[in-house]
């Protein structure tokens, strides 16, 4: 089964808005076999909408729609409908009445005419009943197609989506298996990451497809199996993740599209009944926001020190005057008292520490633009590793909190085993 996704609006088409709709769409979609054709966004005139209702016409078997439908006058997806279907606006009371409870009811105003003219749908459509919204979704089919209209509204769509679209292609299509394993590797880069596993790529069967997500310091590893044999394919996935475990066990850090290095960082902390804290001046407090973005980070996170001014680490995290005279600020020996200072400051076990010049400009610092070092104070000694990130500012940030991340990683790991 094939599926579009068509996003309708002028303000996706000039950056007003960024378009999460066709995303949460496609996960919801492909987790009960339905794949994506492709996504399109387009602007909200009717013509331009009835070509591209004519162009996807028979070619898949979903089209979904989303925007469009608000009470304005610029919002022209219902009239296109009828007009596409050659069908005619008729009140549906039911909506008129969710309608006038949720006006005069919940927002405790009286309902308008512009309010009323929400409960207007084709007359030959399937009323999709939105329970959180005013404007309910459609469900209409042309020959081979059908074509589904969601609110643009994000959390109206996703109501609509998960309550009434998925339920309905789940009880009318009979939809193949799509099943997905994400191996998340963090230290190595793409080009080697496919070398190390060359061999074992080559003898994925034809139904098992392997796709390469890179990003700054980490490397995604998606599985993809499609079939109508859901025990095959989840036997056949695990067979194949656990003799890739066996070649590159060293850089795995976790199984699962959400199963940043953060999370494994932090399920490891709480496990060992460790703590951390964060001393930043290139990173300015990145790390820290990377750590407490984890649920349940409060057990193992204590603070962070964004010691960016070269006064701040004096006044405040006691790094002496003298060593940052003879090393500068951009040093080893300052990381490292950096690190030590606020793991101190903090009474935790472990601290990173990072002091860098991230650039665009070199300043008055005669470290190279891209260079950082990273301290991590143990409970035993502190390690300070150095490291030249390039261009631009962003991947140096970037990659100087996956890098840390990794050192903290790699050292508890080694302190488990």
């Amino acid at each position: 089964m094939k599926a579009t996704i068509v996003t309708i609006g002028d303000e996706i088409l000039i950056g007003q808005i960024i378009d999460t709709n066709s995303g949460f769409i496609a996960k919801a979609l492909d987790k009960i076999g339905v794949e994506i054709n492709e996504m399109i966004s387009i602007t909200d005139d009717k013509q331009h909408i009835l070509d591209t209702f004519a162009k996807l016409q028979n070619k898949v078997d979903l089209v979904i729609i989303t925007g469009g439908l608000g009470p304005t006058k610029d919002d022209v997806t219902k009239k296109t409908f009828c007009d596409y279907f050659n069908d005619e606006l008729v009140v549906d009371q039911a909506v008129l009445k969710h309608v006038t409870q949720l006006i005069e009811g919940f927002y405790k105003r009286t309902i308008t005419q512009i309010n009323k003219d929400q409960a207007l749908v084709p007359s030959r459509c399937t009323v999709l009943h939105n329970q959180v919204g005013t404007a309910p979704g459609m469900w209409m089919k042309k020959e081979n197609t059908v074509f589904v209209s969601l609110p643009g509204v994000p959390f109206e769509m996703k109501y609509l989506v998960e309550n009434e679209i998925i339920p309905k292609v789940v009880q009318e299509y009979n939809r193949p298996y799509i099943m997905h394993k994400t191996i998340l590797t963090y230290g190595q880069g793409e080009s080697m990451v496919a070398e190390r596993i060359e061999e074992w790529e080559n003898s994925l069967p034809e139904f098992i497809k392997m796709a390469y997500l890179p990003a700054p310091g980490r490397v995604r590893l998606r599985l993809t199996a499609r079939g109508k044999d859901k025990e095959l394919l989840e036997q056949a996935i695990e067979s194949y993740v656990a003799s890739l475990d066996a070649i590159i066990h060293d850089i795995i850090v976790g199984f699962d599209e959400d199963e940043t290095i953060e999370v494994v960082v932090g399920r490891l902390l709480t496990k060992e009944e460790k703590t951390i804290a964060t001393a930043e001046s290139c990173t300015g407090g990145q790390i820290a926001a990377s750590l407490a973005s984890v649920a349940g980070a409060s057990k193992y996170f204590k603070g962070s020190v964004v010691s960016y001014a070269t006064e701040t680490k004096v006044n405040v995290l006691g790094v002496s005057e003298k060593t940052i005279e003879k090393h500068t600020v951009v040093s080893a020996e300052v990381a490292s008292e950096m690190a030590l200072n606020v793991k101190k400051i903090m009474n935790t076990d472990y601290a990173i520490a990072t002091t860098g010049n991230a650039g665009p400009s070199k300043g008055v610092e005669k470290a190279e633009l891209g260079s950082v070092f990273i301290a991590l104070a143990t409970p035993n000694e502190v390690i300070v590793e150095e490291f030249n990130f390039g261009q631009p500012r962003e991947k140096v940030i970037d990659r100087a909190l996956i890098k840390s991340l990794e050192m903290l990683k790699k050292e508890i790991f080694k302190n488990v085993l």
